[in-house]
């Protein structure tokens, strides 16, 4: 599609939202996390809503090594 300003793109992206008063402690009522996969496939863009909103983005590379360094922190 393309308008006066250039082209547009419409892209569907999957997501996945989950409540996190299962997975936290200190999360309250309403406060959730979503991650949306980016429309190339090579990342992840993360959005966890609390107190203090956080948004951030990673790479595939990044998540798999945030993985392995918390699996590995676990083990000692």
């Amino acid at each position: 599609m393309k308008n006066k300003k250039g082209k547009v793109e419409i892209n569907n992206r999957t997501a996945i939202t989950a409540d996190l008063n299962g997975f936290c402690v200190y999360s309250k009522e309403h406060d959730f996390i979503e991650v949306t996969e980016w429309t190339n496939g090579d990342g992840f863009d993360v959005l966890i809503s609390s107190h203090n909103d956080k948004s951030f983005s990673l790479t595939r590379g990044q998540f798999d090594a945030i993985k392995t360094l918390v699996k590995k922190l676990n083990k000692l």
